[in-house]
């Protein structure tokens, strides 16, 4: 028998942990912090700048360490107990998802410091994903399909999972390849969809620009990608390799943006077909969830 699967607010305190998140002060590492004090874990953050961090409602709930994981993360590990758990959120760079820093820069740094991780004794590692590592891919996306990269963030994301992967063989730890869609809300970039809409609306733009948004996608928002993070953490018999964190439903990006529209009251009008699709991805594709809809219902994946 598995452990019992655990949800939001339970407090069996022998299922308590002491987490390390990096990118804390990031889009989905400060409401991963959140829910992870909520359930009452205990929380090392790790960020390279304090003066975020400081403005952080859990700012003064948790251990903040400031560090650029790229230059010497060592004095992570040194003077404290082992944390029970990683979950590794850091990426620089984004969203300029074509630039060959993600592979010349970003990966071997990440695989160093998360090889050092596992050095220090952390045994279970929450590593953060992308659909993007599906490449062009048409479709729904299941969490065991070959993977096909086209951008150079895509590719340097699925490379480091095959090299978590491979270093598994080596040293047994536990890997949960949390793989990321489309998210929304608060402290999203400013150059998303949904931030570059509710930015026109407030500013009284009478237009938006945009694609046709005939596109299929898969958004999800940023507490229930929280949610879902922590749900995986404390249940790594039930959940690990790769996993899509996703709603497993479609929307165009039309219907998106005038939902939104709808919610904030809005008559602004959408200059459709302004902006071309992007090149990098296809027309219509969502993820599968299915290990989190097995963890939520109680299946067993066939």
């Amino acid at each position: 028998m598995g452990r019992e699967i655990r949800h939001r607010g339970a407090r069996d305190e022998s299922s308590l942990m002491k987490v390390m998140v990096t990118g804390a002060t990031g889009f989905v590492g400060r409401h991963a912090i959140n829910r992870l004090l909520r359930g009452g874990h205990t929380v090392i953050a790790v960020a390279r700048d304090i003066g975020r961090a400081e403005a952080m409602p859990w700012y003064s709930k948790v251990e903040f360490v400031a560090c650029d994981l790229a230059t010497d993360f060592r004095h992570l590990f040194e003077n404290r107990d082992v944390p029970d758990a990683l979950i590794h959120l850091a990426w620089p760079g984004l969203p300029n998802y074509r630039s060959f820093f993600h592979i010349a820069k970003t990966l071997p740094a990440d695989l160093a410091f998360l090889e050092g991780a596992i050095a220090a004794g952390i045994s279970q590692l929450v590593v953060a994903g992308t659909c993007l590592e599906y490449g062009m891919q048409y479709g729904p996306l299941t969490e065991d399909m070959e993977t096909a990269p086209r951008t150079p963030y895509g590719f340097a994301k699925d490379t480091l999972r095959k090299s978590l992967q491979l270093l598994q063989q080596e040293r047994p730890f536990t890997l949960q390849w949390t793989r990321l869609f489309y998210m929304h809300g608060e402290g999203q970039n400013q150059n998303s969809l949904l931030a570059q809409l509710d930015r026109a609306i407030d500013q009284g733009d009478t237009v938006f620009n945009m694609s046709n948004g005939d596109q299929l996608r898969d958004y999800l928002a940023i507490e229930d990608v929280a949610e879902n993070v922590a749900l995986v953490l404390e249940n790594p018999d039930q959940c690990n390799g790769v996993i899509n964190c996703c709603s497993g439903r479609p929307i165009s990006v039309f219907d998106l943006v005038s939902q939104r529209c709808a919610a904030r009251s809005s008559s602004i009008r959408l200059n459709r077909g302004h902006f071309p699709y992007p090149d990098y991805e296809p027309m219509a594709f969502w993820g599968i969830p299915a290990k989190l809809d097995m963890l939520r219902t109680g299946r067993t994946l066939r």
